[in-house]
């Protein structure tokens, strides 16, 4: 299942500082009527993503109702990405 979709990154400085992009609520819907079958366990989903140019695997997860990108360092940093840039991302689930 392939989602495409643009979101702002954004930073959280939690114990594990990481910048991620918010998947949209609709996709983020959609995600969630087929996460069980998916989920390698607490929600997380892997991943393939295509930011720019940049190809990467990673795995989502739900925080606040959506589900949440983790964008890479060498993603961002690759693709010249600041703090709410607004960026266009591939997901191909699974």
């Amino acid at each position: 299942m392939e989602f495409k979709f643009e979101g702002a990154l954004w930073y959280w400085r939690g114990p594990s500082p990481f910048h991620f992009i918010s998947i949209p609520l609709k996709q983020s819907e959609q995600i969630k009527k087929i996460s069980s079958s998916v989920t390698y366990g607490w929600g997380a989903i892997p991943v393939s993503a295509r930011v720019g140019k940049t190809n990467f695997t990673t795995s989502i997860f739900p925080k606040d109702g959506l589900y949440i990108v983790p964008i890479k360092n060498a993603v961002r940093l690759g693709e010249k990405l600041e703090i709410d840039d607004v960026v266009k991302v591939s997901l191909q689930l699974g």
